[in-house]
């Protein structure tokens, strides 16, 4: 009778201390986005498109799109959080949201601060001008003129690599207008986001210049994220990886740009 009662405390025992380890592992588990199994996106609606933008009071555009394919893919729900660009990293960094997705381009300077997903597009610099506009012929001809790009952007860090004074604009349309009225002699940006101004907003008074690749590579844009979450990291890597096979981005890149820049 006394080695049934000692076999049976020594099962009780080895139950309640599995219990208490399960207990504890549900207890110190962590989500690796801030709300379990949704991902708080970072984004600011710009008032042009093509990345992000409101259209009848709703969010759309190519990154928004491509956002919600993703998620999908990883099986999350998505919350967007429309956000001032000059905000957006410093958010991240808070943690307001799991991750960015505006037209990032990723960086050296970035890159030691934060990590990025693989690349979904690849983007070419250029410089926009008025059509009457004569003086500028190459990328190294905006020294010491007044050039308008975003702050804390990759334009704005080209402005001032090659001479030029940076104005800073809050969005695309801003730095058209200031264009337009010669208060900047050019915009730095991107050749895409440009074509779609051009082709939506009906434009004929302006012109750009693209840069060379030996002037300004190609820049790689990716999804932003802090670097103590590798997990998240990896999951949006498979699903951007999954979204690329079954032509999903490609699809969407063409649908905005009229052309495939999700290949280098």
């Amino acid at each position: 009778m006394k080695k049934i009662k000692n076999i049976f405390m020594t099962v009780l025992l080895m139950l309640l201390s599995v219990g208490v380890v399960a207990c504890s592992n549900q207890k110190n588990a962590k989500s690796d986005t801030l709300t379990k199994n949704t991902l708080i996106v970072g984004l600011n609606p710009s008032g042009y498109g093509p990345f992000s933008h409101l259209e009848n009071g709703k969010l759309t555009g190519f990154e928004v799109e491509m956002a919600k394919a993703l998620t999908k893919k990883m099986g999350y729900k998505i919350k967007f959080v429309p956000t001032k660009w000059d905000s957006l990293i410093a958010g991240l960094g808070a943690k307001k949201f799991d991750v960015v997705i505006n037209d990032i381009a990723v960086t050296p300077e970035r890159k030691k601060a934060y990590a990025f997903s693989t690349p979904y597009l690849y983007s070419r610099s250029v410089l926009i001008m008025r059509s009457d506009n004569s003086k500028i012929k190459k990328i190294t001809d905006i020294r010491g003129e007044k050039v308008a790009a975003a702050t804390g952007t990759a334009n704005a860090d080209l402005v001032r690599k090659f001479g030029g004074e940076n104005i800073s604009s809050p969005d695309f349309s801003t730095a058209m207008e200031l264009v337009r009225q010669k208060r900047v002699t050019s915009a730095m940006n991107s050749k895409e986001s440009f074509l779609y101004f051009k082709k939506t907003q009906k434009v004929s008074d302006l012109k750009y210049l693209q840069a060379s690749d030996t002037d300004i590579p190609t820049q790689p844009v990716a999804i932003m994220l802090n670097k103590d979450n590798s997990n998240l990291q990896t999951k949006i890597n498979n699903a951007l990886k999954s979204l690329r096979k079954d032509g999903t981005l490609t699809k969407l890149s063409k649908k905005y740009f009229a052309a495939d820049i999700t290949k280098k």
